[in-house]
């Protein structure tokens, strides 16, 4: 936290009585002005201070409706597992931006190796890219070493592409390693509803397996891994965005 003091110049005191004489006679001359011109002079307007917000009307000026828009939105975040998918994931991207919906994808540093092209059609898209480790191990089970050594490697082969380093993690299995919050500076990511959509290759029961519990703030899982999946993911944003829902990146979920 940084402290800002403003320190006070002291201001001496008038004699009551110049002060006294000072108005009277700028009264004076104000008078006499509006006698000869019969109106208020440019300076004395001039002076007069106009509320920031009304218009030359006096009402209260509206915000823009863009604006209103955002600010009555309700925000949530989509977000997709264990990418790129050299069959998926292009299908997934462009219904994203036909929707103009920014996700967040959590991708395996050994797909980011096969597919460097998607993964920077993904950064060049807006999307956040977060890391879910190389090989999609369960990261609990691991040394410190190595579950550092999957998470590295991955962050390498991303900024590698993006010039960017990942700074949040979703880890396979939900399974994190609490100790390894001192030896990595990554924001782990969960989250609130997860239709289990890699068990069913019905797009419509996983659609609606969201749909029926999803609320305001939420952060939703899928993959990019399947046909079902993506249609599923659009199904739901086509329908939430029906709802009013908007749909942003985990960090202004997060830190919003």
């Amino acid at each position: 936290m940084i402290l800002i003091r403003v320190r006070n110049k002291k201001t001496g005191k008038q004699p009551e009585n110049r002060v006294f004489f000072a108005v009277l006679l700028c009264c004076a001359a104000l008078g006499a002005y509006l006698a000869i011109t019969g109106r208020p002079s440019d300076s004395a307007t001039a002076v007069l201070p106009v509320a920031a917000d009304l218009t030359h009307s006096g009402r209260a000026a509206a915000a823009p409706e863009g604006a209103a828009a955002l600010s009555d939105a309700k925000k949530i975040a989509i977000t997709f597992d264990d990418g790129p998918n050299a069959d998926y994931t292009q299908t997934l991207l462009d219904g994203l931006k036909e929707r103009n919906v920014k996700a967040t994808f959590f991708l395996l540093g050994k797909e980011v190796v096969r597919y460097p092209e998607i993964v920077q059609q993904i950064h060049e898209g807006g999307h956040l890219i977060g890391t879910h480790s190389y090989e999609h191990v369960n990261l609990s089970n691991l040394s410190d070493t190595a579950a550092i050594e999957q998470v590295n490697k991955t962050n390498t082969a991303i900024f590698d592409i993006t010039g960017e380093y990942p700074e949040y993690i979703r880890p396979p299995f939900g399974c994190w390693k609490c100790n390894l919050d001192y030896e990595t500076t990554m924001i782990e990511v969960l989250w609130d509803v997860d239709p289990l959509d890699w068990k069913t290759s019905n797009s419509d029961v996983i659609a609606k397996r969201v749909t029926s519990k999803v609320q305001e703030n939420d952060i939703i899982l899928l993959h990019d891994a399947s046909e079902s999946s993506v249609k599923a993911a659009l199904k739901i944003i086509d329908e939430l965005q029906g709802q009013g829902y908007m749909f942003v990146t985990v960090d202004e979920i997060l830190f919003d």
